[in-house]
């Protein structure tokens, strides 16, 4: 039914009797069609002012379909703006720690993802050592923001408010914000809202402090007054420790997390977890094999700890003692990791096998770099304790029961 005033209003019946009004008219001779709406909605001088409007619409050549296209267009944009502004850095970061991960890697290793936990807790807890409370992660500030705000200016201004408490734990955070930041970006869902590059710009890298390569190692000189100093301290579990991190060059997660079940005092292996579900097998040695014997087993793990963790979990006091005692002025606990592998070298060991006991990767440039067994390693690690043991002026008797050593002076 066509409408007499309204040129191109009409009524449209259904085969259900539901009546609409709808404008039909022709743009470059293609037939345009638009439902106005209900009858029982709209009255016959509104349907008939809106039958005009579209004419108008068409008589200026435009088609009203791709008007209100790009009304839904605009729309739909609005609200993605509107949705990528209450998406917060704190939305997503628990989902970054269950997926994230770094290069080539399958997953965090257990301590990275520990402290990419801890810089962002909201601190504010009672401190378990000295008074007051604890201070908020470096990250927390950054979890408050929207990803779309995540820009160079407020990084910088992040960083700059960070670095007066320590620059290097900022610039530690900085680049563990980075990688959240290559996370994002790689996921359809952010990769708008994330500005990957805003962590690299030239205002924030000139105020990194200078990423100065640490190469500290015990001279061979300092080894006596080292291992007389550790084998002093009164924690026997950290002493210990200390000794195995110089005589296997593990890292000191890997050997903090050793479990008996790891240890196999009949065939002499160590296993050791690398990284997650990833081992390496290792020699035990025989001073390290009585050592290992003396220990109390109070749980499952070898340094066992009545702390939360059940295990040893930071010798630095305990090493800083040692390093008084030997008056040496600066070694890292990392520091034996790097003693081992000079000292092996001294030994007269194959870099290859050093540098397969130390779990480091496959290096074509050491002797042709092949993998050697447990049993083939076996008399180059023997040869790198006895010569650390020498240095150190200690003698011990392989067969006799745990305990039974003899510290002798240089």
């Amino acid at each position: 039914m066509r409408d007499v005033k309204a040129p191109g209003l009409r009524v449209r019946v259904t085969a259900g009797a539901a009546k609409s009004y709808v404008f039909e008219a022709k743009l470059n001779r293609q037939t345009i069609r638009r439902t106005i709406g209900d009858v029982r909605a709209w009255s016959i001088e509104a349907a008939r002012n809106e039958a005009n409007r579209l004419r108008v619409t068409l008589d200026g050549g435009i088609d009203p379909r791709e008007l209100e296209r790009n009304r839904l267009a605009t729309k739909a944009a609005a609200k993605a703006a509107a949705t990528a502004q209450a998406v917060t850095v704190g939305d997503v970061w628990p989902r970054y720690l269950i997926e994230g991960k770094p290069k080539r890697k399958e997953a965090f290793k257990p301590r990275y993802r520990a402290d990419l936990e801890a810089m962002a807790v909201p601190g504010g807890e009672k401190k378990k050592r000295g008074e007051g409370n604890t201070r908020p992660g470096s990250l927390f500030p950054l979890l408050v923001l929207p990803l779309s705000q995540v820009n160079e200016d407020t990084l910088k201004s992040w960083f700059d408010r960070e670095a007066l408490t320590g620059k290097h734990q900022a610039a530690r955070a900085l680049m563990m914000f980075r990688g959240f930041m290559r996370w994002c970006s790689a996921k359809p869902e952010y990769r708008a809202m994330i500005d990957r590059d805003a962590g690299k710009a030239a205002a924030i890298v000139e105020a990194l402090p200078s990423n100065t390569r640490r190469t500290d190692a015990l001279e061979a000189a300092q080894v006596p007054g080292w291992w007389a100093g550790v084998e002093q301290l009164n924690n026997r579990t950290a002493s210990v420790y200390l000794c195995a991190l110089l005589l296997t060059g593990a890292r000191r997660e890997e050997i903090a997390a050793l479990k008996w079940a790891d240890v196999d005092f009949q065939w002499r292996k160590l296993t050791i977890a690398v990284k997650v579900e990833a081992t390496r097998v290792i020699p035990l040695t025989p001073y390290l094999a009585q050592q290992l014997a003396t220990l109390p087993r109070i749980n499952e793990f070898v340094f066992a700890s009545t702390g939360k963790a059940g295990r040893i979990a930071d010798t630095r006091a305990s090493h800083a003692k040692a390093l008084q005692s030997a008056v040496i002025d600066s070694l890292t606990i990392h520091g034996l990791r790097r003693s081992f592998s000079l000292l092996g070298e001294s030994a007269g060991a194959p870099a290859g096998a050093i540098a397969q006991v130390m779990g480091h990767k496959p290096s074509a440039t050491a002797e042709g770099y092949r993998p050697r067994s447990v049993d083939a390693l076996r008399p180059y690690l023997a040869l790198i304790e006895a010569h650390i043991l020498q240095q150190a002026g200690v003698t011990f008797d392989a067969k006799a029961a745990p305990g039974a050593l003899c510290v002798v002076a240089a």
